[in-house]
């Protein structure tokens, strides 16, 4: 098997080669290779020592060097060249205690997470596969190198990653490996939440969201995120309803992009459910307020995940408004954007069209109907330039002062008021319509 070194690469192994190492392209970069992906990064491993890499290349980092790790530096672009090396006892299910340099590239792949990264290559020897990667991926199976329960002792991280990786390739998970998820799934509370976090994400806008049900059925969620386990045990009984809380998620989420904030969106959409289930008497469930109820887990969630704030605050407000009503009128439509924020509205027709495609039959089309006609709404006052925010009226507190108004909290409120009247009648939106209109409220 022959695969394309970037020209940087190529010249980073020769280096080493010609002064007597080994050395090879490793990991993802070799995976990706060979399902014809382009590569992230590319990660060399070397029999080279740490200062002997730094006596080759004339600009280097010591990104890691207690665990044999240097940046290679050509033309402002860097590349981790690694020693080989044996771990030693892992003391927080993350890291080594240790590391011993060798010189045996077997040993340096034999620490490795799954088969599928455990390939090198370089062009003089081609593809090193000792633990049958290339035949797990012809088979689509994530499998652990070696014994399953040792890798996920050493990095408990590990088994998100296998969820991960199942989800990026459409891969099956090996048996063995899921069992040794299951008994050591409670070790991910070790990790960081910052760890989490990355997994979580990856995972969330892969091609198969949906794969989060192997992470409950392996127990992962119940550790990292145990509000989605109550919700794939939480019942709808409602003709709107043919999925179970946590199914009806995990579908709405293969129904949007793969945006970050739009998937974490239809994640969270419905995480209120749990708690807000009323059954009436007909044995019909309801879920009144769970939009609220689920704003507020939600951002409590994200933040106990250490999200940044601006995604943090993002998600929230497509939790909140994803069930609210929008007036099928212009008037409704400039209120909906005026409550929900220009940046969120327009995300808002791809989380109601998810929502409702993980829905049951029941008023599908007539909802639909409806979304697309309040759309062509939205896409109209765009195309005025109707006001929608206090930004966008045609006069500012300077102009109420000028009239004649002191300055103080009464101007906020008469701008306020102004902008009410315009979200009614955008034709208004003039300075002199607007101060004339200003004298009339302040008396």
């Amino acid at each position: 098997m022959q695969i394309q070194l970037p020209d940087k690469v190529h010249k980073i192994i020769n280096t080493l080669e010609e002064a007597g190492y080994e050395a090879y392209a490793v990991g993802g970069c070799v995976r990706d290779s060979i399902l014809g992906r382009e590569p992230d990064d590319w990660d060399i491993t070397t029999s080279a020592k740490p200062e002997e890499i730094k006596r080759l290349f004339p600009r280097t980092i010591d990104t890691g060097i207690r665990h044999g790790t240097v940046t290679v530096m050509l033309d402002k672009e860097g590349f981790e060249v690694t020693t080989y090396r044996i771990d030693g006892d892992y003391e927080d299910s993350r890291h080594p205690k240790e590391v011993t340099f060798t010189a045996n590239l077997a040993e340096d792949l034999k620490r490795r997470d799954f088969t599928i990264n455990a390939m090198a290559y370089n062009e003089s020897r081609g593809l090193v596969d000792l633990y049958g990667g290339l035949a797990d991926m012809e088979a689509g199976i994530i499998r652990c190198v070696g014994d399953a329960r040792e890798r996920f002792t050493e990095d408990a991280l590990r088994m998100m990653r296998a969820v991960r990786f199942s989800a990026q390739l459409g891969y099956r998970i090996d048996e063995k490996t899921r069992e040794a998820i299951k008994a050591l799934a409670p070790n991910l509370r070790k990790i960081s939440a910052e760890r989490i976090q990355t997994e979580l994400v990856k995972l969330v806008v892969s091609p198969h969201p949906d794969y989060l049900r192997i992470a409950y059925e392996m127990c992962i969620t119940a550790q990292v995120l145990p509000e989605f386990d109550l919700c794939m045990e939480t019942p709808q009984n409602n003709p709107h309803h043919c999925y179970n809380v946590g199914e009806h998620i995990l579908h709405s989420m293969l129904a949007v992009r793969a945006d970050k904030v739009l998937r974490l969106g239809m994640l969270f959409h419905d995480i209120g459910k749990p708690q807000t289930m009323t059954v009436d008497e007909h044995g019909i469930t309801h879920n009144r307020k769970h939009p609220v109820v689920g704003a507020e887990m939600t951002r409590k969630i994200l933040r106990r995940l250490k999200f940044d704030n601006d995604t943090t605050d993002k998600v929230t407000k497509l939790v909140l408004y994803h069930d609210q009503e929008i007036g099928a009128t212009q008037t409704g439509v400039r209120r909906a954007i005026h409550r929900m924020g220009e940046n969120i509205f327009p995300l808002m027709f791809a989380v109601y069209r998810a929502d409702i495609s993980a829905q049951s039959d029941y008023k599908r089309e007539e909802k639909l109907q409806k979304l697309s006609y309040i759309e062509g709404l939205y896409e109209e006052i765009c195309r005025k330039g109707d006001a929608v925010n206090l930004k966008d009226l045609a006069i500012t507190g300077a102009d109420l002062i000028a009239q004649g108004m002191k300055p103080g909290r009464e101007i906020g409120a008469v701008l306020q008021e102004l902008l009410d009247i315009v979200l009614e009648d955008p034709t208004l939106n003039t300075p002199e319509q607007l101060l004339e209109i200003s004298k009339k409220i302040v008396k």
